[in-house]
C-alpha cells in the first residue's frame, strides 16, 4: 500500500501529540487520525516530515496502526459528545461506547487519554454525584452502594463522599433517617437509644454527628 497524500488538519500546541492528520493510501482509502494513537516508531517515521511520507510503500501492520488511530478518533469524539451532556465516569464511558459500536480496545485507548487530559475523572464524578443526591439520601451507606455499583472505586468513592457531606448535611441526614425509622419501628428509652446508635453507625454515619444528633435532641 502507498500513501497518496498526508497532511495534517490541526494543531496539538507545544507537546504535538494530538495533532490531527489526514491520509490517503493508494486503494482509494482516505481517513483521519491523531498521532497520539500511533506506536511511537510510526509517528517518527512518518509524521515528523509529511513530505517525504507521500510517495512510500507501507506494510500491513504500519497500515493496521494508521487505521486503528483512525478508530480511535471517531471513539473520541463520540466520547467528548457524551461527556459535553454530563459529567461521565470510566466504566459509564465504556458502556456507552461499547453500545454505539466502538472497539474495546479503541475504547480503553481513548479512556487512557481522556483521564491523562482530566477530562475523565471518576473521584470528581463521585462528588458531583453525591452532591446530587445528599438533600434526599437516607444513609451513607446506601449512598456509598450505589455509588460502587456504577463503577466508581471504593477508596474515590468515600473520598468524594467525605468532601460532600459537611456537618449540616449530615446532621440533616441523621434526622430524616431517624424520623422514618421510628415511625416504622416506634420505641423510647435508653435500650432504644442505644438500638439506634448502633444503626446509625452500620449505616455510615460517622460517631461525632451521631452523638452531635443525640446531644441536640
Amino acid at each position: 500500500m502507498i500513501i497518496t497524500a498526508l497532511k495534517a488538519e490541526s494543531s496539538a500546541g507545544k507537546s504535538g501529540r494530538g495533532e490531527q492528520f489526514r491520509i490517503e493510501l493508494s486503494d482509494g482509502s482516505l481517513f483521519s487520525f491523531k498521532n497520539c494513537y500511533l506506536p511511537p516508531e510510526i509517528f517518527n517515521d512518518y509524521l515528523v516530515n509529511l513530505k517525504e511520507a507521500e510517495g512510500r510503500e507501507i506494510n500491513t501492520e504500519e497500515e493496521e496502526a494508521f487505521r486503528f488511530a483512525s478508530s480511535c478518533l471517531r471513539t473520541e469524539k463520540a466520547a467528548l459528545r457524551l461527556i459535553a451532556r454530563a459529567e461521565q465516569n470510566t466504566q459509564g464511558l465504556t458502556r456507552k461506547l461499547e453500545q454505539r459500536g466502538c472497539g474495546r480496545t479503541c475504547v480503553n485507548t481513548v479512556i487512557e487519554r481522556l483521564t491523562d487530559l482530566k477530562l475523565l475523572d471518576n473521584r470528581r464524578y463521585a462528588q458531583l454525584w453525591f452532591e446530587s443526591r445528599l438533600r434526599l439520601a437516607r444513609s451513607p451507606k446506601r449512598l456509598l452502594y450505589a455509588l460502587c455499583g456504577r463503577g466508581i472505586d471504593r477508596d474515590d468513592a468515600e473520598a468524594a463522599l467525605k468532601a460532600a457531606l459537611d456537618k449540616d448535611t449530615e446532621h440533616a441526614m441523621i434526622t430524616r433517617f431517624v424520623k422514618k425509622h421510628s415511625r416504622k419501628k416506634g420505641g423510647e428509652g435508653e435500650n432504644h437509644a442505644r438500638s439506634l446508635r448502633h444503626l446509625l453507625k452500620s449505616e455510615g454515619f460517622s460517631l461525632s454527628a451521631i452523638e452531635g444528633f443525640f446531644d441536640a435532641g
